[in-house]
Protein backbone atom coordinates (compact mmCIF):
# COMPACT_ATOMS: atom_id res chain seq x y z
CA UNK A 1 0.00 0.00 0.00
CA UNK A 2 2.84 2.40 0.82
CA UNK A 3 4.51 1.68 -2.53
CA UNK A 4 1.26 2.27 -4.44
CA UNK A 5 0.57 5.56 -2.68
CA UNK A 6 4.19 6.58 -3.06
CA UNK A 7 4.11 5.98 -6.80
CA UNK A 8 0.87 7.92 -7.25
CA UNK A 9 2.24 10.84 -5.23
CA UNK A 10 5.47 10.75 -7.26
CA UNK A 11 3.55 10.94 -10.54
CA UNK A 12 1.29 13.73 -9.30
CA UNK A 13 4.39 15.78 -8.42
CA UNK A 14 6.15 15.04 -11.73
CA UNK A 15 4.27 16.78 -14.56
CA UNK A 16 7.51 16.94 -16.60
CA UNK A 17 10.87 15.14 -16.79
CA UNK A 18 12.41 18.14 -15.00
CA UNK A 19 10.18 17.54 -11.99
CA UNK A 20 10.72 13.77 -12.02
CA UNK A 21 14.49 14.30 -12.01
CA UNK A 22 14.25 16.83 -9.19
CA UNK A 23 12.26 14.39 -7.06
CA UNK A 24 14.72 11.56 -7.63
CA UNK A 25 17.66 13.84 -6.90
CA UNK A 26 16.04 14.93 -3.63
CA UNK A 27 15.45 11.30 -2.60
CA UNK A 28 19.07 10.43 -3.39
CA UNK A 29 20.43 13.36 -1.40
CA UNK A 30 18.22 12.41 1.56
CA UNK A 31 19.86 8.96 1.39
CA UNK A 32 23.36 10.44 1.47
CA UNK A 33 24.22 10.58 -2.23
CA UNK A 34 26.64 13.33 -3.27
CA UNK A 35 25.87 15.40 -6.34
CA UNK A 36 28.63 15.50 -8.95
CA UNK A 37 28.94 18.30 -11.50
CA UNK A 38 29.79 17.24 -15.05
CA UNK A 39 31.88 20.40 -15.45
CA UNK A 40 34.15 19.55 -12.50
CA UNK A 41 36.65 16.72 -11.95
CA UNK A 42 34.97 13.79 -10.22
CA UNK A 43 36.35 12.62 -6.89
CA UNK A 44 34.98 9.27 -5.83
CA UNK A 45 35.93 6.69 -3.22
CA UNK A 46 35.17 3.03 -2.52
CA UNK A 47 31.91 2.76 -0.63
CA UNK A 48 30.79 6.15 -1.93
CA UNK A 49 27.36 7.18 -3.26
CA UNK A 50 27.07 9.69 -6.08
CA UNK A 51 24.78 11.06 -8.76
CA UNK A 52 24.81 13.58 -11.58
CA UNK A 53 22.19 15.20 -13.78
CA UNK A 54 22.32 16.48 -17.33
CA UNK A 55 20.01 19.27 -18.46
CA UNK A 56 18.30 18.71 -15.08
CA UNK A 57 16.01 16.31 -16.92
CA UNK A 58 18.16 13.13 -16.90
CA UNK A 59 20.01 11.49 -14.04
CA UNK A 60 22.64 8.82 -13.34
CA UNK A 61 23.30 7.56 -9.80
CA UNK A 62 26.10 5.20 -8.75
CA UNK A 63 26.71 3.18 -5.59
CA UNK A 64 30.35 2.06 -5.31
CA UNK A 65 31.22 -1.14 -3.41
CA UNK A 66 33.81 -1.11 -0.62
CA UNK A 67 36.20 -3.03 -2.87
CA UNK A 68 36.26 -0.19 -5.40
CA UNK A 69 35.87 -0.40 -9.18
CA UNK A 70 33.86 -3.37 -10.46
CA UNK A 71 31.38 -4.32 -13.22
CA UNK A 72 28.05 -2.50 -13.32
CA UNK A 73 24.47 -3.60 -12.75
CA UNK A 74 22.30 -0.94 -14.33
CA UNK A 75 18.58 -0.16 -14.34
CA UNK A 76 17.51 2.38 -16.96
CA UNK A 77 14.09 4.01 -17.42
CA UNK A 78 12.83 7.35 -18.72
CA UNK A 79 11.08 10.33 -17.17
CA UNK A 80 9.36 11.93 -20.16
CA UNK A 81 5.86 11.17 -21.47
CA UNK A 82 3.88 12.14 -24.60
CA UNK A 83 2.27 15.56 -24.22
CA UNK A 84 2.01 18.99 -25.85
CA UNK A 85 4.88 21.48 -25.74
CA UNK A 86 4.36 25.21 -26.10
CA UNK A 87 5.91 26.64 -29.26
CA UNK A 88 7.84 29.92 -29.31
CA UNK A 89 5.37 32.77 -29.71
CA UNK A 90 2.75 30.58 -28.07
CA UNK A 91 0.01 33.21 -27.68
CA UNK A 92 -2.85 33.02 -30.20
CA UNK A 93 -6.27 34.64 -30.40
CA UNK A 94 -9.47 33.41 -32.06
CA UNK A 95 -13.13 34.35 -31.61
CA UNK A 96 -12.35 36.53 -28.60
CA UNK A 97 -10.48 33.73 -26.80
CA UNK A 98 -6.84 33.36 -25.82
CA UNK A 99 -5.34 30.13 -27.15
CA UNK A 100 -1.94 28.43 -26.99
CA UNK A 101 0.15 27.47 -30.00
CA UNK A 102 1.39 23.96 -29.16
CA UNK A 103 2.99 20.99 -30.88
CA UNK A 104 3.06 17.27 -30.17
CA UNK A 105 5.83 15.79 -28.07
CA UNK A 106 5.97 12.05 -28.77
CA UNK A 107 3.36 9.67 -30.13
CA UNK A 108 0.14 10.87 -28.56
CA UNK A 109 -3.44 9.62 -28.53
CA UNK A 110 -4.77 13.07 -29.38
CA UNK A 111 -8.45 12.47 -28.63
CA UNK A 112 -7.71 11.66 -24.98
CA UNK A 113 -6.55 15.25 -24.41
CA UNK A 114 -9.89 16.81 -25.33
CA UNK A 115 -12.20 18.32 -22.70
CA UNK A 116 -9.79 17.68 -19.80
CA UNK A 117 -8.47 20.18 -17.24
CA UNK A 118 -4.88 20.96 -18.18
CA UNK A 119 -2.08 23.09 -16.83
CA UNK A 120 1.45 24.16 -17.70
CA UNK A 121 4.74 23.04 -16.19
CA UNK A 122 8.42 22.90 -17.11
CA UNK A 123 11.26 25.33 -16.68
CA UNK A 124 11.74 29.05 -17.16
CA UNK A 125 14.97 30.66 -18.29
CA UNK A 126 15.40 33.75 -16.13
CA UNK A 127 17.76 36.67 -16.72
CA UNK A 128 20.19 37.50 -13.92
CA UNK A 129 23.04 39.92 -13.35
CA UNK A 130 25.66 37.62 -14.88
CA UNK A 131 23.64 35.69 -17.42
CA UNK A 132 20.61 33.41 -17.24
CA UNK A 133 19.42 30.73 -14.84
CA UNK A 134 16.66 28.13 -14.74
CA UNK A 135 13.61 27.89 -12.52
CA UNK A 136 11.25 24.93 -12.30
CA UNK A 137 7.60 25.88 -12.55
CA UNK A 138 4.27 24.13 -12.18
CA UNK A 139 1.06 26.13 -12.33
CA UNK A 140 -0.87 23.94 -9.93
CA UNK A 141 -4.38 24.89 -10.97
CA UNK A 142 -6.72 24.18 -13.86
CA UNK A 143 -5.44 26.56 -16.51
CA UNK A 144 -6.39 25.30 -19.97
CA UNK A 145 -8.73 23.01 -21.89
CA UNK A 146 -8.88 21.76 -25.48
CA UNK A 147 -12.59 21.84 -26.47
CA UNK A 148 -14.19 19.20 -28.66
CA UNK A 149 -16.31 20.15 -31.66
CA UNK A 150 -20.01 19.53 -30.89
CA UNK A 151 -21.50 16.46 -32.50
CA UNK A 152 -24.11 18.76 -34.07
CA UNK A 153 -21.38 20.08 -36.39
CA UNK A 154 -19.74 16.72 -36.99
CA UNK A 155 -22.44 14.06 -37.15
CA UNK A 156 -19.90 11.37 -38.07
CA UNK A 157 -17.77 11.99 -34.99
CA UNK A 158 -18.56 8.58 -33.52
CA UNK A 159 -17.44 6.94 -36.73
CA UNK A 160 -13.91 8.21 -36.16
CA UNK A 161 -12.34 11.66 -36.41
CA UNK A 162 -8.93 12.53 -37.82
CA UNK A 163 -7.56 15.19 -35.48
CA UNK A 164 -5.05 17.72 -36.78
CA UNK A 165 -2.52 18.85 -34.17
CA UNK A 166 -2.11 22.23 -35.85
CA UNK A 167 -5.80 23.15 -36.00
CA UNK A 168 -7.83 20.91 -33.66
CA UNK A 169 -5.68 20.77 -30.53
CA UNK A 170 -5.24 24.40 -29.51
CA UNK A 171 -5.95 24.90 -25.78
CA UNK A 172 -8.16 27.72 -24.50
CA UNK A 173 -6.52 29.59 -21.62
CA UNK A 174 -8.75 32.62 -21.18
CA UNK A 175 -10.50 35.50 -22.84
CA UNK A 176 -8.65 37.55 -25.42
CA UNK A 177 -5.81 39.41 -23.74
CA UNK A 178 -5.19 36.77 -21.04
CA UNK A 179 -1.47 36.77 -20.20
CA UNK A 180 -0.32 33.18 -19.77
CA UNK A 181 3.33 34.03 -19.20
CA UNK A 182 2.44 36.44 -16.43
CA UNK A 183 0.56 33.64 -14.66
CA UNK A 184 3.44 31.21 -15.17
CA UNK A 185 6.03 33.71 -13.95
CA UNK A 186 3.95 34.52 -10.89
CA UNK A 187 3.69 30.80 -10.10
CA UNK A 188 7.49 30.54 -10.30
CA UNK A 189 7.98 33.64 -8.14
CA UNK A 190 9.76 35.68 -10.80
CA UNK A 191 8.98 38.82 -12.76
CA UNK A 192 7.55 38.24 -16.21
CA UNK A 193 10.08 40.70 -17.62
CA UNK A 194 12.93 38.50 -16.35
CA UNK A 195 11.74 35.45 -18.31
CA UNK A 196 13.85 35.21 -21.47
CA UNK A 197 13.10 31.62 -22.49
CA UNK A 198 11.20 28.52 -21.47
CA UNK A 199 10.57 24.82 -21.97
CA UNK A 200 6.90 24.51 -21.03
CA UNK A 201 4.55 21.57 -21.46
CA UNK A 202 0.84 20.95 -21.04
CA UNK A 203 -0.07 18.20 -18.61
CA UNK A 204 -3.25 16.45 -17.55
CA UNK A 205 -4.38 17.76 -14.17
CA UNK A 206 -6.25 14.58 -13.23
CA UNK A 207 -4.50 12.96 -10.24
CA UNK A 208 -3.46 9.34 -10.08
CA UNK A 209 -6.22 7.24 -8.53
CA UNK A 210 -7.17 3.64 -7.81
CA UNK A 211 -10.29 2.06 -9.26
CA UNK A 212 -11.97 -1.32 -9.58
CA UNK A 213 -14.26 -3.30 -7.25
CA UNK A 214 -11.30 -4.03 -5.00
CA UNK A 215 -9.06 -1.16 -6.05
CA UNK A 216 -7.18 -3.46 -8.40
CA UNK A 217 -6.12 -0.80 -10.88
CA UNK A 218 -4.39 2.57 -11.07
CA UNK A 219 -5.53 5.22 -13.55
CA UNK A 220 -3.03 8.01 -14.02
CA UNK A 221 -1.28 10.25 -16.50
CA UNK A 222 2.35 9.40 -17.31
CA UNK A 223 2.41 5.78 -16.11
CA UNK A 224 4.67 5.28 -19.13
CA UNK A 225 7.30 5.54 -17.81
CA UNK A 226 7.09 7.15 -14.38
CA UNK A 227 5.83 3.88 -12.91
CA UNK A 228 9.15 2.25 -13.82
CA UNK A 229 11.18 5.33 -12.89
CA UNK A 230 9.61 5.32 -9.42
CA UNK A 231 10.05 1.57 -8.93
CA UNK A 232 13.66 1.82 -10.14
CA UNK A 233 14.40 4.59 -7.64
CA UNK A 234 12.79 2.72 -4.75
CA UNK A 235 14.65 -0.50 -5.56
CA UNK A 236 17.98 1.30 -5.94
CA UNK A 237 17.57 2.97 -2.54
CA UNK A 238 16.31 -0.18 -0.82
CA UNK A 239 18.91 -2.65 -2.10
CA UNK A 240 21.70 -3.81 0.19
CA UNK A 241 25.26 -2.93 -0.85
CA UNK A 242 26.83 -5.44 -3.21
CA UNK A 243 30.13 -6.31 -4.84
CA UNK A 244 29.35 -4.55 -8.10
CA UNK A 245 28.64 -0.90 -8.95
CA UNK A 246 24.88 -0.32 -8.87
CA UNK A 247 23.66 2.26 -11.38
CA UNK A 248 20.32 4.05 -11.71
CA UNK A 249 19.59 5.89 -14.98
CA UNK A 250 16.51 7.95 -15.76
CA UNK A 251 16.72 9.47 -19.24
CA UNK A 252 14.79 12.26 -20.93
CA UNK A 253 13.52 12.30 -24.54
CA UNK A 254 12.80 8.58 -24.95
CA UNK A 255 9.39 9.42 -26.40
CA UNK A 256 11.01 11.31 -29.29
CA UNK A 257 13.78 8.85 -30.11
CA UNK A 258 16.37 9.58 -27.37
CA UNK A 259 18.55 11.60 -29.75
CA UNK A 260 19.46 14.52 -27.48
CA UNK A 261 22.34 15.47 -25.20
CA UNK A 262 20.39 14.04 -22.27
CA UNK A 263 18.74 11.08 -23.98
CA UNK A 264 19.66 7.40 -24.00
CA UNK A 265 21.37 7.96 -27.37
CA UNK A 266 23.74 10.50 -25.82
CA UNK A 267 27.06 9.96 -24.06
CA UNK A 268 25.51 10.47 -20.61
CA UNK A 269 25.77 6.91 -19.30
CA UNK A 270 29.11 5.97 -20.85
CA UNK A 271 30.55 9.31 -19.71
CA UNK A 272 29.48 8.52 -16.14
CA UNK A 273 30.92 5.00 -16.28
CA UNK A 274 34.22 6.20 -17.77
CA UNK A 275 34.63 8.99 -15.23
CA UNK A 276 33.85 6.54 -12.44
CA UNK A 277 36.64 4.25 -13.63
CA UNK A 278 39.08 7.16 -13.77
CA UNK A 279 38.04 8.58 -10.40
CA UNK A 280 38.51 5.18 -8.73
CA UNK A 281 41.95 4.71 -10.25
CA UNK A 282 41.05 1.79 -12.50
CA UNK A 283 43.82 0.72 -14.84
CA UNK A 284 43.98 0.71 -18.66
CA UNK A 285 41.16 -1.29 -20.28
CA UNK A 286 39.46 -1.68 -16.90
CA UNK A 287 36.35 0.13 -18.11
CA UNK A 288 36.00 -2.02 -21.22
CA UNK A 289 36.46 -5.19 -19.19
CA UNK A 290 33.93 -4.04 -16.58
CA UNK A 291 31.31 -3.13 -19.21
CA UNK A 292 31.74 -6.52 -20.91
CA UNK A 293 30.94 -8.16 -17.59
CA UNK A 294 28.00 -5.90 -16.77
CA UNK A 295 24.23 -6.36 -17.02
CA UNK A 296 21.50 -3.82 -17.73
CA UNK A 297 17.75 -3.84 -17.16
CA UNK A 298 15.81 -1.50 -19.44
CA UNK A 299 12.54 -0.76 -17.61
CA UNK A 300 9.74 0.67 -19.76
CA UNK A 301 6.09 -0.31 -19.64
CA UNK A 302 4.45 -3.00 -21.78
CA UNK A 303 1.09 -3.49 -23.50
CA UNK A 304 -1.51 -5.42 -21.50
CA UNK A 305 -3.99 -7.30 -23.67
CA UNK A 306 -6.98 -5.03 -24.29
CA UNK A 307 -10.23 -6.77 -23.25
CA UNK A 308 -12.16 -5.32 -26.19
CA UNK A 309 -9.50 -6.01 -28.81
CA UNK A 310 -7.67 -9.27 -28.02
CA UNK A 311 -7.11 -9.77 -31.75
CA UNK A 312 -4.37 -7.10 -31.65
CA UNK A 313 -2.08 -9.29 -29.55
CA UNK A 314 -0.09 -12.47 -30.13
CA UNK A 315 -2.16 -15.33 -28.73
CA UNK A 316 0.75 -17.00 -26.96
CA UNK A 317 2.51 -13.89 -25.67
CA UNK A 318 -0.28 -11.75 -24.19
CA UNK A 319 0.24 -10.23 -20.77
CA UNK A 320 -2.18 -8.95 -18.17
CA UNK A 321 -2.27 -6.32 -15.44
CA UNK A 322 -1.41 -7.58 -11.94
CA UNK A 323 0.28 -10.57 -13.57
CA UNK A 324 3.82 -9.59 -12.65
CA UNK A 325 6.83 -8.08 -14.39
CA UNK A 326 6.74 -8.32 -18.19
CA UNK A 327 9.85 -9.44 -20.12
CA UNK A 328 9.72 -8.11 -23.69
CA UNK A 329 11.23 -9.72 -26.78
CA UNK A 330 11.43 -8.72 -30.45
CA UNK A 331 13.37 -10.35 -33.30
CA UNK A 332 14.00 -6.97 -34.94
CA UNK A 333 15.75 -5.58 -31.86
CA UNK A 334 13.01 -3.20 -30.76
CA UNK A 335 13.75 -4.75 -27.35
CA UNK A 336 17.19 -5.78 -26.15
CA UNK A 337 16.20 -9.08 -24.49
CA UNK A 338 17.70 -12.29 -25.83
CA UNK A 339 17.39 -15.87 -24.63
CA UNK A 340 20.27 -15.49 -22.18
CA UNK A 341 19.23 -12.22 -20.57
CA UNK A 342 15.60 -13.35 -20.37
CA UNK A 343 16.59 -16.54 -18.56
CA UNK A 344 18.85 -14.66 -16.13
CA UNK A 345 16.15 -12.17 -15.21
CA UNK A 346 13.42 -14.80 -14.88
CA UNK A 347 15.64 -16.77 -12.53
CA UNK A 348 16.27 -13.71 -10.39
CA UNK A 349 12.54 -13.01 -10.17
CA UNK A 350 11.74 -16.62 -9.35
CA UNK A 351 14.19 -16.50 -6.46
CA UNK A 352 12.58 -13.28 -5.20
CA UNK A 353 9.04 -14.69 -5.48
CA UNK A 354 8.09 -12.22 -8.21
CA UNK A 355 5.81 -13.44 -11.02
CA UNK A 356 6.92 -12.77 -14.59
CA UNK A 357 5.24 -12.75 -18.00
CA UNK A 358 6.64 -12.89 -21.53
CA UNK A 359 5.51 -10.42 -24.19
CA UNK A 360 5.94 -10.34 -27.95
CA UNK A 361 3.92 -8.47 -30.56
CA UNK A 362 1.90 -10.04 -33.35
CA UNK A 363 4.20 -10.65 -36.32
CA UNK A 364 2.06 -8.41 -38.54
CA UNK A 365 1.83 -5.46 -36.11
CA UNK A 366 4.83 -3.27 -35.45
CA UNK A 367 5.21 -2.49 -31.77
CA UNK A 368 6.97 0.36 -30.08
CA UNK A 369 10.63 0.52 -29.15
CA UNK A 370 12.44 1.63 -26.03
CA UNK A 371 15.85 2.67 -24.73
CA UNK A 372 17.56 -0.68 -24.10
CA UNK A 373 19.21 -1.18 -27.46
CA UNK A 374 19.98 2.52 -27.77
CA UNK A 375 21.98 2.45 -24.53
CA UNK A 376 23.62 -0.85 -25.50
CA UNK A 377 24.98 0.74 -28.67
CA UNK A 378 27.08 3.04 -26.46
CA UNK A 379 27.87 0.57 -23.65
CA UNK A 380 27.60 -2.99 -24.98
CA UNK A 381 26.58 -5.51 -22.33
CA UNK A 382 24.01 -8.19 -21.64
CA UNK A 383 20.62 -6.52 -21.25
CA UNK A 384 16.94 -7.33 -20.84
CA UNK A 385 13.85 -5.22 -21.55
CA UNK A 386 11.09 -5.36 -18.94
CA UNK A 387 8.02 -3.33 -17.98
CA UNK A 388 4.66 -3.29 -16.28
CA UNK A 389 1.53 -4.27 -18.20
CA UNK A 390 -0.72 -1.31 -18.92
CA UNK A 391 -3.66 -0.28 -21.05
CA UNK A 392 -4.00 2.84 -23.22
CA UNK A 393 -0.28 3.52 -23.58
CA UNK A 394 0.33 7.13 -24.65
CA UNK A 395 -3.16 8.22 -23.61
CA UNK A 396 -3.57 11.28 -21.40
CA UNK A 397 -4.76 8.75 -18.79
CA UNK A 398 -3.30 5.24 -18.68
CA UNK A 399 -4.17 2.16 -16.59
CA UNK A 400 -2.03 -0.44 -14.81
CA UNK A 401 -2.40 -3.05 -12.07
CA UNK A 402 -1.91 -1.86 -8.50
CA UNK A 403 -0.18 -5.09 -7.44
CA UNK A 404 2.48 -4.66 -10.11
CA UNK A 405 4.08 -1.70 -8.34
CA UNK A 406 5.34 -4.04 -5.62
CA UNK A 407 6.25 -6.71 -8.18
CA UNK A 408 8.59 -4.32 -9.99
CA UNK A 409 10.21 -2.92 -6.84
CA UNK A 410 10.93 -6.43 -5.50
CA UNK A 411 12.28 -7.61 -8.86
CA UNK A 412 14.66 -4.68 -9.25
CA UNK A 413 15.76 -4.85 -5.62
CA UNK A 414 16.66 -8.51 -6.17
CA UNK A 415 18.55 -7.52 -9.33
CA UNK A 416 20.67 -4.96 -7.47
CA UNK A 417 21.38 -7.32 -4.58
CA UNK A 418 22.35 -10.29 -6.77
CA UNK A 419 25.83 -10.84 -8.17
CA UNK A 420 25.66 -11.52 -11.91
CA UNK A 421 28.98 -12.73 -13.34
CA UNK A 422 29.49 -13.08 -17.08
CA UNK A 423 32.16 -15.74 -17.71
CA UNK A 424 34.42 -16.14 -20.72
CA UNK A 425 32.51 -19.12 -22.16
CA UNK A 426 29.22 -17.19 -22.14
CA UNK A 427 28.02 -18.73 -18.88
CA UNK A 428 26.30 -16.36 -16.48
CA UNK A 429 26.57 -17.11 -12.78
CA UNK A 430 23.88 -15.72 -10.49
CA UNK A 431 24.48 -15.40 -6.76
CA UNK A 432 21.33 -14.09 -5.08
Amino acid sequence: MDAIKGMMDFIDRAPTAFHATAQIAAALEAAGYVRLNERDPWRMAPGGRYYCTRNRSSLVALRIPEAGFAPFQIVASHGDSPCFKLKPNADRTAQGLALLNVEKYGGMLLSTWLDRPLSVAGRLIVAGEKGVGTRLVNVERDLALIPNLPIHFNRSANDGVALNAQTDMLPVVGMEGADLMAAVAQSAGVRKEAVVGCDLFLYNRDPARRFGVNGEFIASPRLDDLACAYASMQAFLAARPSGHIDVLCVFDNEEVGSGSKQGADSTLLIDALRRTALALGAGPQALEAAVAGSFMVSADNAHAAHPNHPEKYDEQNRVRMNGGVVIKSNANQKYTSDGLSLAVFERLCEGAGVPTQRFANRSDIAGGSTLGNIVSAHASMNAVDIGLAQLAMHSACETMGAEDVGHMIRALTAFHEAEIRVLEDGTVEIEA
